[in-house]
């Protein structure tokens, strides 16, 4: 692509003779904003991983649900004198889980062990001498385990009650055992744990391939020397910010596309009986995102500006990926004091933060004063980038450190 055809509101040669100068453009930052919005909108590539990812994010959501609410249809193996037992537990295994129990009947404990062996049925219950015995082949399921258990049990119980003269009721008053939990949000568990994974994830790789994108769309003018065309209509900063702009825009947007289908599918689902706390975090997630990213697209378009061919860009990328990385993994591992702490570092409490809030028990100053810390970060990194960015993006040849960058004249 030339720099005619990328930016043709600043770049109007003369129909004849040599380039007129260019007309004055009263923001010229907002042209650099529009041209890479638009050049990223029609390439094919990224509207089909766009689509792709909206796709498996909706899909993964309903297969979750599928999967969890899937029921199970059992078949036990007994003899006659222990099918009252069994008849009890098929009807726990109904109502507590929506799973089904059919009952096999055998004439004896071989024909019945052999029918496990062979997977006829999923398991077997006879009652021997020493108490009860449920037969399994390789494995018997937990949740028709549980029932079973409870079958004989209570069975066991009602019988010894009645020999003793008295009832199963007046036997076990008295000894249920409930559990409650203090916290409000204590059922939250698995549910944040993936949502926060979802948050961190999101991030990590959207400052990946908007960061790349970023830095080669950098490289690619100051190699191909469009760079100083440019120069001479736009002032060398507009053009920072345009990039930075467009591409931030365009990140903060298909986060948010994620973020709605996501929210709407696990809505639709019922995966998530209350999802207001999960807009909440949401919410703040989007806050953070915009502001850490915004910090990464200034350091990315340094970065491209320091490189002179795309062996260079791929050696100085490491320290920003890096952390990236570790915004990553501390949002998903850190727990206690460590995840506190980095709720309140720059970029890193992108994911922290919002992980946090997951949890419900970060106070809302907490959120706005970390917002704020990234925030004065992301201007501080602009500003400093905007200095290295006019000297170094000008400078062919080799490639600059960011030391050597700040030496040079603007």
């Amino acid at each position: 692509m030339t720099a005619t055809d990328r930016y043709p509101q600043t770049l109007a040669p003369a129909p004849d003779g040599p380039p007129v100068p260019p007309s004055p453009v009263r923001h010229p930052w907002l042209v650099v904003t529009t041209r890479e919005i638009m050049v990223k909108l029609t390439d094919k590539s990224f509207v089909i991983s766009t689509v792709v990812t909206l796709a498996m994010i909706a899909a993964s959501v309903i297969i979750g649900s599928v999967v969890g609410n899937r029921s199970s249809d059992f078949t036990v193996g007994t003899s006659q004198a222990e099918a009252a037992v069994v008849a009890e537990a098929s009807t726990e295994v109904v109502t507590e889980g929506g799973d089904t129990l059919e009952l096999t009947e055998f004439d004896s404990e071989d024909a019945l062990r052999t029918a496990v062996l062979d997977g006829d049925v999923d398991a077997g219950l006879v009652a021997g001498d020493d108490g009860w015995v449920l037969l399994g082949g390789t494995e018997v399921d937990t949740d028709l385990a549980a029932a079973l258990t409870t079958a004989v049990s209570e069975s066991v119980l009602a019988a010894n009650a009645e020999a003793a003269g008295t009832t199963l009721d007046e036997l076990t008053a008295g000894s249920t055992v409930t559990t409650e939990y203090l916290d409000p949000d204590a059922d939250r568990g698995a549910l944040a744990f993936v949502v926060g994974f979802v948050f961190a994830f999101l991030f990590y790789m959207a400052a990946i391939v908007f960061g790349m994108t970023i830095a080669n769309s950098v490289l690619e003018e100051k190699q191909n020397r469009v760079v100083e065309i440019l120069a001479t209509a736009i002032p060398i900063r507009q053009l920072l910010y345009g990039k930075v702009l467009g591409n931030s825009l365009l990140a903060f947007a298909q986060i948010l596309l994620y973020c709605v289908v996501g929210l709407t599918a696990v809505n639709l689902t019922g995966l998530a009986g209350d999802i207001g706390w999960i807009l909440s975090a949401s919410g703040w997630f989007i806050a953070f995102f915009v502001v850490g990213f915004t910090a990464l697209a200034a350091v990315w378009a340094v970065l491209g500006s320091l490189a002179s061919r795309s062996e260079d860009l791929q050696s100085n990328t490491g320290p920003i990926i890096t952390v990236i990385m570790v915004a990553l993994f501390v949002g998903l591992f850190a727990e206690g004091i460590w995840l506190d702490v980095a709720s309140f570092v720059p970029v890193v409490s992108s994911v922290a933060m919002p992980i946090r809030m997951l949890a419900g028990d970060v106070a809302p100053w907490q959120g706005i004063v970390s917002l704020a810390l990234t925030a004065v970060a992301a201007y501080g990194l602009l500003r400093l980038g905007e200095r290295i960015y006019q000297r170094a993006v000008m400078q062919g040849g080799t490639a600059l450190t960011w030391r050597q960058a700040l030496k040079l004249q603007a």
